[in-house]
């Protein structure tokens, strides 16, 4: 284990041990254990990581940090319970999602629950900019749920461009990851320019995981992956690679790829087929390149903060994200 991989699991076990003592309550049942299973999925913790390492990055401690991290992590997982309610999801990290194992009412009760937990461990945080820290998880949250908004509207919409996608993934999956940044900067007390920077370094690298997300649905290995390949082509999901392919494609590729918008997905069978017009249309090769240039845009970033030990594991993380080591 590397320096590096080291402290990232010492700063996940900080994060998992407070989120195993926040559920203080047993009754009702009804409520407080299905809260409970959802803090116990475990998860890479890359948002409270980014969270404690752009305020170590500014000067700060990761300890300062350390309840805005989990606060951080139990928003994302109120929105991973709603979002699997919206999806009709079966399964989450490889367990059944909490409206499976229980049912919607309960899944809904104990997303509501958990946004007010979140809350609740963020005022702990010991800050004088306390107000500003609330007001930027507050936008957090109205922004992923403007881009969870956005993603269902675009189910029923046949005519969704790349550039409406890239608005919604922004607000959907990057704003908390751009929050966590700027959270931690914030906390860390860092000057303008920095919190700045670290806010626009946790856009790039949260545009970057969802592209990276829809490219591994169709290049990954499927044991590595941990579910089946082609899901989103099979569900009709409005992809970066489908979207991409859809502005070069003509002829009796163009009209495959309206079936799937059509028809809301395709068979199993058809995966393949798409895949290869994924790679016909360049648009494979180019989630790749953009990847990998936003990618390298948050790195160049980071050249402009103090050099630190955090920062040498914002460089690490960021390679982490690009080649999914974790």
């Amino acid at each position: 284990m590397t320096p590096s991989q080291k402290k990232y699991s010492n700063y996940k076990k900080l994060v998992d041990d407070q989120l195993a003592l926040l559920i203080r309550k047993k009754e009702p049942a009804s409520l407080y254990e299905p809260a409970q299973y959802v803090l116990d999925a475990g998860g890479k913790r890359i948002r409270p990581l980014l969270v404690m390492l752009a305020c170590e990055a500014v000067g700060g401690t990761a300890k300062q940090a350390l309840n805005a991290a989990v606060a951080i992590e139990v928003l994302h997982n109120f929105t991973l319970v709603h979002d699997d309610i919206m999806d009709n999801a079966a399964a989450r990290r490889g367990r059944p999602t909490v409206h499976t194992k229980w049912d919607s009412n309960v899944a809904i009760l104990t997303g509501d629950a958990l946004v007010a937990v979140a809350y609740r461990v963020l005022l702990k945080t010991k800050t004088p900019a306390i107000a500003h820290v609330a007001d930027l998880f507050t936008e957090g949250v109205i922004e992923v749920c403007e881009g969870q908004a956005y993603d269902k509207v675009f189910e029923f919409r046949r005519d969704v461009s790349l550039d409406e996608y890239m608005v919604m993934i922004a607000k959907k999956t990057g704003k908390l990851v751009s929050v966590s940044s700027e959270i931690g900067a914030v906390i860390g007390n860092g000057s303008a320019k920095d919190i700045r920077t670290l806010r626009q370094y946790g856009e790039l690298i949260g545009r970057a995981f969802q592209i990276q997300d829809d490219l591994l649905d169709v290049v990954a290995d499927e044991k590595t992956f941990g579910k089946p390949i082609g899901g989103d082509i099979v569900e009709g999901k409005k992809t970066y690679l489908l979207l991409k392919a859809l502005e070069c494609a003509a002829g009796k590729d163009r009209q495959m790829l309206l079936s799937v918008i059509k028809n809301s997905g395709t068979s199993a069978d058809n995966v393949g087929r798409v895949r290869e017009i994924y790679e016909r249309t360049g648009a494979l090769a180019v989630a790749k390149v953009t990847i990998e240039r936003d990618i390298a845009k948050a790195t160049s970033l980071l050249k402009k903060l103090p050099a630190t030990p955090a920062r040498a594991m914002l460089y690490w993380l960021s390679d982490m994200l690009l080649n999914r080591h974790f």
